[in-house]
């Protein structure tokens, strides 16, 4: 079947939800057939080798939930120069099992008003000192020889200040002043502000910015150097899906979508998980079901797990394909400060109720701070208040209180609230930096204990792990940020920092940090890889340990069962259960356990296999 052919029966198969969904929203059949016209042109465009993943990602379209799956993410600079330097290292990644990397933010940007490369200029322009399109275009060829998935971030909430429409909306061009939210006096906007939530009160307050040259508030929802996009104009929503194409016709297979809960804004509302959201969300599934299907959608939403859900969509009308674990995230971290995991169980039951056909990316660092969003709800009927908690957990992680060994720094610290968000690296946040400074050789083995235990329970959780660049060697924090006048007041960039090439040559010494963790990562990976209860949508449930520093996971697929135990005490523990129904082998060390009052050792953990 010729290119035009397959194009015409795919648009035909989702062209009346499609039109649907659109006129619902702007009712114009003009805007309308151009966006179709220009989905078959995008389509053409698309490369043969392209064409031939998403025929082979139709036919497979649970191909992203086995348990071959894992992620690498990070900065391009930071992890190899540039692009051509990513290629260079793709021996590395495979050597890390990883078959997924997400490149952090690489479009166009200001050198210092890019938030980290969250305020694009240009979407279809490579920074220049990461590379050209010429060089992703290598880079993901490249990549897709050898196997492995290239994710990108799609800011699509908002540009940059000098993006080009922006500029011509400073200079008082309707046209492009209607891609924002501009306001020629105060009226709309302190209306907008009765109802919207501050997303950084200290750093940046407020939702609008009042531009002096222009004469006009404009709507800032993150920083004042980042407009927000005002997707009731047509125009934008189709002109966004022609950069976003042409970014999945760059050989991306993965697409980000940034800040998706505000993309959609009303005046007397929060401007926060709004229903036209999902209606956005829904008609960009189906472009790219239509033009490139071989494309996942992973949505960006830092809310907890049962109030993400929503934007899956339906199993008929469905929306994102992946979704981030967030609250997961900060809540292991809170058990690592509390040795108790019983909020950690709870979290889990949740995800774990949740239909398998939803897939959550879990990590445990990444490339942003951790906010405490817990359930404090669950907290408050143990007698732990919020704020008095949030400050313990930020004081064990500094390393002041708690018999702690973490080092990290506060972000966004409200001397008001008393809140404020935590930076570091996992493997600073276990106690591999301060065992390192103080050469103590006990403290080292607990402290590389407690981050590959954490590892163990990460790949345990139902979905795709994902690992922040670094963390496969023990990488800690990196202080020299403090130097940069650009990255100076923002503490997130600790944990930014460049791989330590030479520190990755240990890899193959047993004998150093880096060896060891890269070892024991490297025999979880292959468990993981090997044993297929580890594919995503296996039945996963915790069980009871009435031990409170012991958390017990079991995963069961296809007759074949796994039980993992985790201790996230200093201390040895006995897990109190009594799985009596039959002999199990332990796959790390590969001896028999019966798992039934089973001894763990301090920050350790067993993989038990029903025989």
């Amino acid at each position: 079947m010729d290119a035009e052919c397959i194009f015409q029966k795919r648009l035909e198969r989702r062209h009346d939800e499609l039109r649907w969904l659109y006129m619902e929203l702007y009712g114009n059949d003009s805007m309308f057939a151009e966006l179709c016209d220009n989905l078959r042109l995008f389509y053409l465009e698309r490369n043969e080798a392209l064409r031939v993943l998403d025929s082979e990602r139709e036919t497979d379209q649970g191909w992203y939930k086995k348990n071959d799956m894992l992620g690498m993410m990070f900065y391009i600079d930071n992890f190899a120069g540039n692009m051509k330097g990513v290629e260079s290292r793709l021996d590395y990644i495979q050597q890390c099992n990883v078959n997924y990397i997400h490149l952090m933010p690489f479009l166009d940007t200001p050198k210092d008003r890019s938030d980290g490369g969250y305020a694009v200029a240009d979407f279809r322009k490579v920074q220049e000192q990461l590379g050209s399109m010429e060089d992703l275009d290598s880079l993901t060829a490249a990549c897709h020889r050898k196997g492995i998935n290239v994710c990108m971030d799609f800011v699509m909430n908002h540009t940059s200040e000098e993006h080009e429409w922006a500029k011509k909306a400073r200079q008082g061009d309707g046209e492009y002043m209607s891609r924002y939210f501009f306001f020629d006096n105060a009226h709309e906007p302190s209306m907008y502000e009765r109802t919207v939530p501050q997303v950084f009160p200290t750093t940046a307050p407020g939702n609008f910015t009042w531009l002096p040259d222009a004469g006009h508030y404009v709507m800032t929802t993150f920083y004042p150097y980042q407009w927000d996009l005002n997707y009731q104009n047509p125009r934008v929503f189709n002109e966004m899906m022609y950069n976003f194409l042409y970014l999945a016709n760059r050989g991306i297979d993965i697409i980000r979508i940034d800040a998706v809960p505000y993309i959609w804004k009303e005046i007397n509302t929060s401007c926060r998980n709004l229903p036209k959201v999902h209606t956005i969300v829904r008609m960009m599934r189906i472009i790219s079901e239509i033009v490139c299907p071989g494309i996942l959608l992973l949505g960006e939403v830092v809310m907890e797990p049962e109030k993400v859900t929503p934007y899956f969509g339906t199993l008929e009308k469905p929306e994102c394909h992946m979704l981030y674990n967030v609250t997961t995230m900060a809540t292991t971290w809170h058990t690592v400060a509390t040795r108790n995991v019983k909020l950690l169980k709870r979290q889990l039951d949740i995800v774990n109720s949740l239909p398998k056909d939803y897939v959550f990316l879990n990590y445990l660092r990444c490339h942003d701070d951790i906010g405490w969003g817990l359930d404090y709800n669950s907290l408050m009927k143990e007698g732990v208040k919020e704020r008095l908690h949030k400050q313990y957990l930020n004081d064990y992680f500094q390393g002041y209180t708690g018999d702690s060994n973490s080092r990290g720094e506060l972000y966004n610290a409200d001397p008001i609230t008393g809140d404020a968000r935590f930076c570091g690296t996992t493997a600073s946040m276990c106690g591999i930096e301060k065992a390192g400074f103080e050469q103590n050789d006990q403290a080292m083995e607990k402290a590389i204990r407690l981050d590959v235990m954490l590892h163990a329970y990460m790949f345990m959780q139902s979905g795709i792990p994902v690992l922040y660049s670094g963390d496969e060697i023990g990488q800690v924090n990196d202080y020299t940020y403090k130097e940069n006048p650009h990255k100076a007041a923002d503490s997130r960039y600790i944990h930014r920092g460049a791989m330590k090439w030479e520190l990755a040559e240990n890899i193959s010494n047993p004998d150093t940090v880096e060896g060891k963790i890269f070892h024991s990562l490297a025999q979880l990976e292959n468990i993981r890889k090997r044993e297929k209860a580890f594919v995503s949508n296996a039945d996963t449930w915790t069980i009871d340990t009435w031990e409170p520093s012991v958390l017990c996971i079991g995963r069961y697929y296809e007759g074949e069962k796994i039980i993992g135990l985790f201790n996230f005490s200093e201390f040895d523990k006995t897990a109190w259960i009594n799985e009596a129904d039959g002999e199990y082998l332990e796959l790390i060390s590969e001896t028999e356990m019966k798992p039934i009052a089973v001894n763990i050792p301090a920050y350790s953990f067993y993989y038990l296999k029903k025989k």
